[in-house]
């Protein structure tokens, strides 16, 4: 596994299975009890793992033979990031496909689209997403007249930025033979005119409708997304990943990827269902492989869709969809058989939230099942976005872990007020809520949903704004992060959320040797100024996987 490392990215050509002495670093870290420490130098066994973290005053390590000598020359060095919810070949896939996630108008994205078209003839169907109806001020959701007057020749579906709807064109949805008389599949919806015809956009389940028909990825198309999406991740500082919700064919994918000694970034997975889980891992979890590269030993399960699409389960109507509660995809008896049976196996469960219905459902399903199967499974909640505050304590009570994505609320400020009312936005997005009330939290991206980016993630969780700096003072800034709270969420709080911490999530002796350059000094930085920090180098288990080129 040595020879993973890039050599293209080598800056120098010694034995891969040399020591590395890191010098003249600021460096920073967190230790055991969760305090930050910093240092000037860093000893990488042969093995890739910390042998000594050297602070001011200490004396240096003598070394004799052939070694590595990497001069950080100032730069601040940090444990690698790692995202605790992400999704690896959708960041991918996305790269390869058309992206609407920077677009600003419904004009912009008619821009884009027809541009990919005439770029691509070659495809089947045009295929992307990252859409979003609020940032674009449209007031509703886009059509698939809309659609054709870019596309009309092939079928084009498109996912919303948030994964939970897709707007079809007329011949995608032709080819799915959707029409007035299909039907609303459970947990979905289809979006229909007043005389009932759908009108191009299918939420959650109902999309499943239109994107059944799409032909499937070819083994090269697959292998090209996740190639490009490790480049993505290790870019940006990211040495560790949470892949949330992943099937057979990718878990296939990766094996051979880690066979060829190409992984790039750890994978923590989570079998995308339950039908997932029993053809991956049916009998137990898999167990740690290629040095600690890659695991799946956690089951990602739905109770309901996201906000922005009105899909999440709420426990009181929509503010500004008053005959509306969302949408509640397992009623209580299969969500508790499904968790019941991966915790009956050793699986940690994963369960995706977002609304305070969906909350206090999954909530109320662990209360019942902890006493049977213990606390140490560190099951999750993902997302937890909007939570009643009187059920906030019960994560703590439960051992339930908050995975959190800080991007989410900052991208969401402007419509969640709208969605549910400031009433329930008490416990919204509500980070410190939980650290107060002594629940765990793992800090993540959901990206493509968001961007990939985990200094993106910092600066949201510590300034509660967007990278242009609004709203002024931070939305609901009452529930922002110390930068050490939100560095410890993308450390340390990620590495337990995976099971890792003894592996990973700070530079320790005994730990992999992850660990990353960067431009500035994060802790030291104007906080408004924490996204555009640069990564200049990755390091994995001690060998460099990416160089910046600039």
């Amino acid at each position: 596994m040595r020879a993973l490392m890039m050599a293209a990215l080598l800056a120098t050509a010694v034995s891969a299975d040399a020591k590395t002495l890191v010098v003249n670093a600021n460096g920073y870290t967190l230790d055991a009890m969760g305090r930050m420490q910093q240092f000037e130098s860093l000893l990488i066994g042969d093995e890739g793992r910390v042998e000594r973290v050297i602070r001011k005053g200490d004396k240096p390590p003598v070394m004799s033979g052939e070694y590595i000598r990497l001069d950080a020359k100032g730069l601040t060095v940090l444990p690698g990031l790692i995202d605790a919810h992400g999704h690896v070949m959708g960041l991918g896939y996305q790269a390869l496909t058309v992206d609407l996630s920077e677009t600003k108008s419904l004009d912009e994205a008619a821009a884009k689209i027809r541009e990919y078209a005439d770029a691509n003839p070659r495809n089947r169907w045009i295929l992307g997403g990252g859409w979003n109806q609020v940032v674009w001020n449209l007031g509703r959701f886009p059509t698939a007249t809309e659609l054709d007057a870019i596309v009309a020749d092939r079928p084009v579906l498109l996912e919303r930025v948030d994964g939970h709807a897709s707007w079809a064109n007329s011949a995608a949805m032709k080819i799915a033979g959707i029409t007035k008389d299909t039907k609303d599949p459970p947990g979905g919806r289809i979006e229909r005119d007043a005389d009932g015809h759908p009108t191009g956009v299918f939420v959650d389940s109902a999309a499943d409708l239109v994107k059944s028909k799409v032909p499937a990825p070819n083994p090269i198309e697959a292998e090209r997304a996740l190639a490009k999406a490790l480049d993505l991740m290790a870019s940006v500082g990211l040495t560790g990943v949470h892949d949330a919700g992943v099937d057979p064919e990718t878990w296939t994918l990766y094996r051979r990827f880690g066979d060829e000694g190409r992984l790039t970034t750890r994978i923590y997975a989570m079998a995308g269902g339950m039908d997932a889980l029993e053809k991956i891992a049916p009998v137990r979890p898999t167990g740690w492989l290629y040095d600690d590269r890659l695991i799946l030993r956690s089951v990602k399960l739905y109770s309901d869709g996201a906000l922005g699409s009105r899909g999440a389960y709420l426990k009181e109507p929509y503010s500004d969809d008053p005959e509306n509660r969302g949408l509640r995809f397992l009623d209580d008896t299969r969500l508790r058989n499904w968790m019941s049976k991966a915790m009956m196996h050793g699986f940690q469960v994963n369960v995706h939230a977002i609304g305070d219905g969906a909350n206090a459902q999954v909530l109320d399903a662990f209360a019942d099942l902890i006493p049977a199967y213990g606390a140490g499974l560190r099951n999750r909640i993902e997302h937890a976005q909007i939570v009643d505050p009187t059920d906030i304590p019960r994560f703590a009570q439960l051992g339930i872990i908050a995975s959190v994505q800080p991007t989410h609320a900052t991208s969401d400020k402007a419509m969640a007020g709208d969605r549910v009312g400031e009433a329930r936005l008490t416990g919204a997005y509500a980070w410190r809520a939980f650290l107060d009330s002594g629940a765990r939290i793992a800090g993540g991206s959901d990206f493509p949903v968001e961007p990939v980016n985990p200094f993106y993630g910092l600066h949201a969780a510590v300034t509660r704004q967007d990278r242009a700096g609004e709203p002024v003072g931070g939305w609901r800034f009452d529930q922002a992060l110390t930068l050490p709270q939100a560095f410890a969420a993308f450390t340390t709080g990620a590495a337990y959320a995976g099971h890792a911490e003894g592996l990973v999530g700070s530079l320790e002796p005994g730990k992999w040797a992850d660990f990353i350059l960067v431009d500035r000094d994060i802790f030291k930085a104007p906080p408004g100024e924490l996204w555009q920090t640069k990564v200049r180098e990755t390091w994995l288990a001690g060998q460099r996987v990416y160089l910046r080129q600039d």
